[in-house]
C-alpha cells in the first residue's frame, strides 16, 4: 500500500513538472516560432533535455550514485531546477504584459498619418478587420498537429512581416527568457563567490562583564557535496578566519554525501581558528550521509562535536543538540542531557540546527540560540515557504527571554544559487547589560 501511495505521488508530480513545463514551452518556444525550424526544434530539445537531467541530478544524489556521476548531473540538472523557476515565474508576468503591449501597438498603428509626403494613401482595412485576420491567421499558425503553410516557412520580408501576435509574442518571450538567466546567473556567482560577513550584536542579561564583546562566527548550511567542493570549503575558511573570532559555532548541514566522496572537501576545515575553539552540531542533512562518520570526521578536523552537550567557558555555558532528523536514528535532539544540570544563574549559548527548536529551548532557560536551516528561503519566493516551516527565517528575534538568530547560511542546497536569501557568515558578539 505504501508502495502505490509513493507511486501515485510521484505520477503526480511527473503530471504537474511536465505540464509547467509544456505551458513554459508553449510560451517561449511554439508562440515565437512559426514553423519546425532550427528554432523551434532547439527550444523543443532544451525544455524537454532541463527537468530530465533535473529529475535525475535528484535521483542520484538521494539514490547514492558514484560521485562522478552526482557530478556530472549535478550542474546541469540542479541549475535547470533554478531556471525553471524563474522562466515560470517570468512567462506568469509576461501574461500581464501581453495585451498591454498588444495595446500600445494598436493604439500606436491607429495614430499614423493617413498621408505620406502629402500623397494620400489608399484606404486600409479596418483596425478590426485587421486584427481579426491576425488572430485567424495565429489560430491557424499555432494549432498543434495541424500542417503549417507554406506562407509561414518562407523567410520574413517587408512583404511577409511578422504578425502583431507574433511580434508581441517574441517580444514578452524574450524578455522573459533574458530575465530568468540573467536573474540565475547572478544568483549563482553570489553563491560561487563565497559568503558575505554579517553582524549581530545580542545584549544578554546574564553575561558577566567579563564576556562583553565575546565573538562567536556563526556558520551553517556550507552543504559541500557535488557541486560546492575543497575551493568553496577554503572560502569559507579564509571569510571566518580573517574575522578573528573568540568561537566558531558550525550549525549542520555541512555537507550532502559520505565521508568518502566528501573527506577531502572538508579538509580545509582543519583550518579554521579561534581562540575557543570550533564546535559543531548536527543538521538535518548529516543524517542522510552518515552522521557518526561525520561526527568522527570532524572530530579529526579539530572541530568539538556537541552531541546533546554542553562545555562551560568563561562567561557563559555552551551547549548544543542533536538535529530533530536524528530522531529517525535513536539520535534525536535531548534539551534535558545537554542543559538539565546546569546552573541557570549563568548565561547560555544553544547551537540548534533547526529554528523549529526554540521552544524547547525556551522552557530550558536558554538566553541565546543560534540556528539554520532555512536559507533565508533561498530562491524567492522560497522565503515565503520557509517562513510557513519556520518561527523565523532570518535574523534576530525574541521568544520569551530567549533570543534566536537564525542565519541564512553559507551555500546552498540543490541549485547553487540564491536569489532574494544573500549567503552569510555572521559574526554574533555578546554585549554584557552590566557594561
Amino acid at each position: 500500500m505504501a508502495v502505490l501511495v509513493i507511486a501515485l505521488v510521484a505520477l503526480v508530480a511527473v503530471a504537474v513538472l511536465g505540464g509547467l513545463h509544456w505551458y513554459v514551452w508553449r510560451r517561449l518556444v511554439r508562440d515565437t516560432t512559426r514553423a519546425w525550424g532550427p528554432a523551434r526544434i532547439t527550444g523543443t530539445v532544451v525544455l524537454v533535455a532541463g527537468p530530465v537531467l533535473m529529475i535525475a541530478a535528484l535521483a542520484a544524489e538521494r539514490g547514492g550514485a558514484p560521485f562522478w556521476l552526482q557530478q556530472t548531473l549535478g550542474w546541469p540538472g540542479f541549475l535547470w531546477m533554478a531556471l525553471a523557476i524563474y522562466l515560470l515565474l517570468a512567462v506568469l508576468a509576461g501574461e500581464v504584459l501581453r495585451p498591454l503591449l498588444r495595446r500600445f501597438l494598436e493604439r500606436r498603428g491607429k495614430a499614423q498619418p493617413a498621408v505620406a509626403d502629402g500623397e494620400p494613401q489608399a484606404p486600409s482595412a479596418p483596425a478590426s478587420e485587421e486584427a481579426a485576420s491576425e488572430e485567424v491567421a495565429s489560430a491557424q499558425a499555432s494549432e498543434e498537429g495541424a500542417s503549417e503553410p507554406a506562407s509561414e516557412a518562407a523567410p520574413e520580408t517587408p512583404q511577409n512581416a511578422p504578425s502583431r501576435r507574433l511580434f508581441v509574442s517574441r517580444v514578452v518571450g524574450g524578455a522573459a527568457a533574458a530575465a530568468a538567466v540573467g536573474t540565475v546567473g547572478y544568483g549563482t556567482y553570489g553563491v560561487l563567490r563565497g559568503p558575505r560577513v554579517k553582524r549581530v550584536t545580542v545584549p544578554l542579561a546574564k553575561l558577566p562583564r567579563s564576556a562583553h564583546g565575546f565573538r562567536i562566527a556563526v556558520v551553517s548550511d556550507i552543504h559541500l557535496g557535488p557541486l560546492l567542493g575543497r575551493g568553496f570549503a577554503q572560502k569559507v575558511v579564509d571569510t571566518i578566519n580573517a574575522t578573528q573570532p573568540d568561537l566558531i559555532a558550525v550549525v549542520g548541514d555541512l555537507v550532502d554525501g559520505s565521508v568518502k566522496n566528501l573527506g577531502p572537501a572538508a579538509a580545509p576545515l582543519a583550518g579554521l581558528k579561534a581562540r575557543h575553539g570550533s564546535y559543531f552540531v548536527t543538521g538535518n542533512h548529516e543524517y542522510f550521509s552518515g552522521a557518526q562518520q561525520w561526527l568522527e570526521e570532524v572530530r579529526t578536523l579539530g572541530i568539538h562535536p556537541l552531541e546533546n552537550a554542553r562545555t562551560e567557558l568563561a562567561g557563559f555555558d555552551l551547549a548544543g543538540v542533536n538535529d530533530l532528523q536524528g530522531e529517525s536514528e535513536g539520535q534525536g535532539p535531548d534539551f534535558g542531557k545537554a542543559l538539565g544540570d546546569r546552573d541557570t544563574t549563568r548565561a547560555c549559548v544553544l547551537l540548534a540546527h533547526q529554528p523549529v527548536q526554540i521552544h524547547e529551548a525556551v522552557k530550558h532557560g536558554v538566553d541565546l540560540q543560534l540556528s539554520g536551516h532555512t536559507h533565508g528561503g533561498q530562491l524567492w519566493p522560497g522565503n515565503f515557504i520557509a517562513a510557513a516551516a519556520n518561527p523565523t527565517v532570518a535574523g534576530l528575534e525574541r521568544y520569551g527571554d530567549t533570543e534566536l538568530y537564525v542565519s541564512r547560511g553559507a551555500g546552498a542546497w540543490g541549485p547553487p544559487t540564491r536569489v532574494g536569501a544573500p549567503s552569510d557568515i555572521t559574526i554574533v558578539q555578546l554585549a554584557s547589560k552590566q557594561a
